[in-house]
Protein backbone atom coordinates (compact mmCIF):
# COMPACT_ATOMS: atom_id res chain seq x y z
CA UNK A 1 0.00 0.00 0.00
CA UNK A 2 1.32 3.30 -1.43
CA UNK A 3 1.14 6.30 1.47
CA UNK A 4 -1.02 9.08 0.94
CA UNK A 5 0.64 12.58 0.63
CA UNK A 6 -0.32 15.36 2.30
CA UNK A 7 -1.99 17.89 -0.01
CA UNK A 8 0.48 20.58 -1.35
CA UNK A 9 -0.54 23.82 -0.20
CA UNK A 10 -0.89 26.55 -2.99
CA UNK A 11 -0.72 30.13 -2.45
CA UNK A 12 -1.57 32.06 -5.67
CA UNK A 13 -1.23 35.58 -6.12
CA UNK A 14 -2.73 37.03 -9.83
CA UNK A 15 -0.03 40.03 -10.92
CA UNK A 16 -0.86 40.99 -14.44
CA UNK A 17 -0.85 38.62 -16.48
CA UNK A 18 0.85 35.59 -14.99
CA UNK A 19 -0.36 33.87 -11.47
CA UNK A 20 2.21 34.07 -8.86
CA UNK A 21 2.27 30.16 -6.92
CA UNK A 22 3.93 29.53 -3.90
CA UNK A 23 4.42 26.63 -2.02
CA UNK A 24 6.77 25.63 1.24
CA UNK A 25 10.03 25.68 -0.95
CA UNK A 26 8.85 27.14 -3.90
CA UNK A 27 7.93 30.56 -5.27
CA UNK A 28 6.49 29.84 -9.28
CA UNK A 29 7.20 33.67 -11.12
CA UNK A 30 7.99 35.42 -13.73
CA UNK A 31 11.26 35.47 -15.21
CA UNK A 32 13.76 37.93 -14.60
CA UNK A 33 16.61 39.31 -16.76
CA UNK A 34 19.01 38.82 -13.08
CA UNK A 35 17.73 35.09 -13.75
CA UNK A 36 20.16 34.68 -16.63
CA UNK A 37 23.44 33.89 -14.90
CA UNK A 38 21.36 31.08 -13.01
CA UNK A 39 19.40 29.68 -16.53
CA UNK A 40 23.18 29.93 -17.99
CA UNK A 41 24.56 27.69 -15.39
CA UNK A 42 21.66 24.58 -15.43
CA UNK A 43 20.08 25.12 -19.23
CA UNK A 44 24.22 25.04 -20.27
CA UNK A 45 24.66 21.63 -18.15
CA UNK A 46 24.85 18.73 -21.15
CA UNK A 47 22.94 16.51 -18.42
CA UNK A 48 19.92 19.48 -18.70
CA UNK A 49 20.30 20.07 -22.13
CA UNK A 50 20.06 16.34 -22.70
CA UNK A 51 17.08 15.52 -21.46
CA UNK A 52 14.95 18.37 -22.88
CA UNK A 53 13.53 18.40 -26.68
CA UNK A 54 14.89 22.20 -27.59
CA UNK A 55 17.77 23.14 -25.52
CA UNK A 56 21.19 22.59 -27.64
CA UNK A 57 24.61 21.98 -26.47
CA UNK A 58 26.48 23.80 -26.03
CA UNK A 59 23.86 26.73 -25.21
CA UNK A 60 25.47 28.99 -27.99
CA UNK A 61 26.27 32.79 -26.74
CA UNK A 62 23.15 34.87 -26.30
CA UNK A 63 20.83 32.24 -26.00
CA UNK A 64 19.47 32.64 -22.49
CA UNK A 65 19.36 36.29 -23.58
CA UNK A 66 17.11 35.73 -26.52
CA UNK A 67 15.07 33.26 -24.35
CA UNK A 68 14.48 35.81 -21.38
CA UNK A 69 13.83 38.44 -23.58
CA UNK A 70 10.92 36.15 -24.95
CA UNK A 71 9.41 34.78 -22.30
CA UNK A 72 9.29 38.52 -20.63
CA UNK A 73 7.71 39.94 -23.77
CA UNK A 74 4.95 37.70 -24.11
CA UNK A 75 5.89 36.10 -27.41
CA UNK A 76 5.47 32.37 -27.88
CA UNK A 77 2.70 30.35 -27.06
CA UNK A 78 4.16 29.42 -23.75
CA UNK A 79 3.78 31.36 -20.08
CA UNK A 80 6.66 30.21 -18.22
CA UNK A 81 7.26 30.00 -14.41
CA UNK A 82 10.98 30.86 -12.67
CA UNK A 83 11.38 27.99 -9.81
CA UNK A 84 12.30 30.08 -6.98
CA UNK A 85 13.54 27.99 -3.78
CA UNK A 86 15.13 30.65 -1.87
CA UNK A 87 12.07 29.47 0.89
CA UNK A 88 13.89 26.53 0.95
CA UNK A 89 17.55 28.22 1.20
CA UNK A 90 18.64 27.45 -2.34
CA UNK A 91 18.99 29.65 -5.24
CA UNK A 92 16.79 32.13 -6.66
CA UNK A 93 16.01 30.00 -9.47
CA UNK A 94 16.31 26.30 -9.88
CA UNK A 95 14.96 25.52 -13.15
CA UNK A 96 11.39 26.39 -15.18
CA UNK A 97 8.35 25.38 -16.03
CA UNK A 98 6.33 26.33 -19.02
CA UNK A 99 2.62 25.97 -20.40
CA UNK A 100 2.73 25.91 -23.71
CA UNK A 101 -0.68 26.28 -25.52
CA UNK A 102 -1.73 23.56 -28.31
CA UNK A 103 -5.62 23.88 -28.77
CA UNK A 104 -9.17 23.60 -27.58
CA UNK A 105 -8.18 24.53 -23.76
CA UNK A 106 -5.19 21.86 -24.07
CA UNK A 107 -1.58 23.08 -22.62
CA UNK A 108 1.41 21.32 -22.91
CA UNK A 109 3.56 20.59 -19.71
CA UNK A 110 7.62 21.45 -20.10
CA UNK A 111 10.27 21.79 -16.91
CA UNK A 112 13.45 21.37 -16.57
CA UNK A 113 15.51 21.29 -12.73
CA UNK A 114 19.37 22.18 -12.34
CA UNK A 115 21.48 18.91 -11.32
CA UNK A 116 22.06 20.17 -8.21
CA UNK A 117 18.34 19.80 -6.86
CA UNK A 118 17.53 16.62 -8.40
CA UNK A 119 16.02 13.70 -6.45
CA UNK A 120 14.94 16.38 -4.02
CA UNK A 121 11.11 16.76 -5.31
CA UNK A 122 11.32 19.96 -6.28
CA UNK A 123 10.28 19.45 -9.73
CA UNK A 124 7.41 17.03 -8.37
CA UNK A 125 6.39 19.85 -6.07
CA UNK A 126 6.83 22.38 -8.87
CA UNK A 127 4.37 20.87 -11.51
CA UNK A 128 1.90 19.76 -8.51
CA UNK A 129 1.24 23.47 -7.68
CA UNK A 130 0.89 24.37 -11.38
CA UNK A 131 -1.59 21.68 -12.34
CA UNK A 132 -3.73 22.31 -8.71
CA UNK A 133 -3.36 26.28 -9.40
CA UNK A 134 -4.72 25.51 -13.36
CA UNK A 135 -3.32 29.58 -14.02
CA UNK A 136 -4.36 28.95 -17.67
CA UNK A 137 -8.44 27.06 -16.81
CA UNK A 138 -6.98 24.23 -18.92
CA UNK A 139 -8.82 20.74 -19.74
CA UNK A 140 -5.77 18.87 -20.03
CA UNK A 141 -2.54 19.29 -19.88
CA UNK A 142 -0.05 16.60 -21.61
CA UNK A 143 3.49 16.05 -21.10
CA UNK A 144 6.12 14.34 -23.11
CA UNK A 145 9.23 12.66 -21.33
CA UNK A 146 12.03 10.98 -23.29
CA UNK A 147 12.21 7.13 -22.51
CA UNK A 148 15.31 7.68 -21.22
CA UNK A 149 14.45 9.84 -18.32
CA UNK A 150 11.93 7.88 -15.81
CA UNK A 151 12.71 10.42 -12.84
CA UNK A 152 10.81 13.01 -15.35
CA UNK A 153 8.07 10.37 -15.78
CA UNK A 154 7.70 9.95 -12.14
CA UNK A 155 7.61 13.76 -11.57
CA UNK A 156 4.04 13.49 -13.98
CA UNK A 157 2.97 10.84 -12.65
CA UNK A 158 3.07 12.19 -8.71
CA UNK A 159 1.43 14.92 -10.28
CA UNK A 160 -1.52 12.82 -10.70
CA UNK A 161 -0.69 12.08 -14.60
CA UNK A 162 -1.77 8.85 -16.84
CA UNK A 163 0.06 7.35 -19.20
CA UNK A 164 -1.17 7.14 -22.95
CA UNK A 165 1.20 6.27 -25.55
CA UNK A 166 4.37 6.50 -26.79
CA UNK A 167 6.08 8.60 -29.93
CA UNK A 168 9.16 10.05 -30.72
CA UNK A 169 10.55 14.00 -30.24
CA UNK A 170 13.21 15.24 -32.39
CA UNK A 171 15.93 16.52 -29.19
CA UNK A 172 18.24 19.01 -30.22
CA UNK A 173 21.75 18.10 -28.04
CA UNK A 174 21.28 14.82 -29.18
CA UNK A 175 20.47 15.98 -32.76
CA UNK A 176 18.40 12.73 -32.70
CA UNK A 177 14.85 12.01 -32.88
CA UNK A 178 14.08 10.25 -29.32
CA UNK A 179 11.65 7.53 -27.98
CA UNK A 180 9.43 9.32 -25.57
CA UNK A 181 6.26 8.61 -23.11
CA UNK A 182 3.20 10.59 -23.41
CA UNK A 183 1.11 11.92 -20.21
CA UNK A 184 -2.40 13.38 -19.54
CA UNK A 185 -3.73 14.97 -17.03
CA UNK A 186 -7.30 15.76 -17.08
CA UNK A 187 -8.36 18.73 -15.09
CA UNK A 188 -11.44 18.95 -12.99
CA UNK A 189 -14.40 21.36 -14.49
CA UNK A 190 -14.00 24.57 -14.13
CA UNK A 191 -16.57 26.52 -11.11
CA UNK A 192 -18.92 28.86 -12.24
Amino acid sequence: MTPQRAPLRVDRVETGDQAILTTSRLTLRPLRRSDMGLIDLYAGDKRVALNTPSIPHPLPPGATDAFVTRVMAGEGEDTVWAMDATAAGLDEIVGVVSLKRMDRDQWEIGYWVGPAVWNTGLASEAVTALIEANPMNAKQVFGTIFQDNPASARVLTNAGFDYIGDAETFCVARNAVVPTWTYIRQMPARKA
